[in-house]
């Protein structure tokens, strides 16, 4: 049986909400290893009102915020002696980012994060993103955990 993780344990662990939580459900995942997440692309998302009116199509930044998002899960399904509610992942750093082709709504995003490695509060990922089985993104990602101050 596959590990899934449903929206309402997406929220206990990620800090983001509407219409900045950018992952629908995880698929399947196993602890240390990756995890696959689903974002599914409608128009009445904020974004496409400006992003383009012309043609509307999901901003690449947002695509790679999401692929960061499933890292933050991953990382909190690894180390998960640690106490979600008194810690935080941030976005450390993307390298090699690329962008293949265009997303647009009634899409579905397919978001697969593999971790690489992880030293103290480092943690490194390769990530990819594609609809349909075609890629549309890829990066190196990397986030840190911190304790959330009181």
């Amino acid at each position: 049986m596959l590990n899934t993780i449903d929206i309402h344990e997406i929220q206990k662990y990620l800090p983001h909400r509407y219409p900045f939580l950018l992952i629908d459900r995880v698929i399947e995942y196993t602890p240390g290893e990756y995890l696959v997440g689903i974002k599914n692309i409608t128009f009445n998302e904020p974004q496409f009102t400006g992003h383009f009116p012309q043609r509307v199509i999901m901003p690449g930044v947002l695509i790679l915020e999401a692929l960061a998002q499933a890292t933050g899960l991953l990382a909190f399904k690894t180390a998960a002696e640690l106490n979600s509610d008194k810690e935080l992942y941030y976005l450390a750093g993307i390298d090699n980012a690329r962008f293949k082709r265009p997303v647009e709504p009634g899409d579905q995003i397919r978001l697969e994060v593999k971790l690489v490695k992880h030293k103290r509060n480092l943690w490194k990922f390769y990530g990819k993103a594609t609809v349909d089985g075609d890629e549309i993104v890829s990066a190196d990602i990397m986030c840190v955990n911190q304790e959330i101050p009181e």
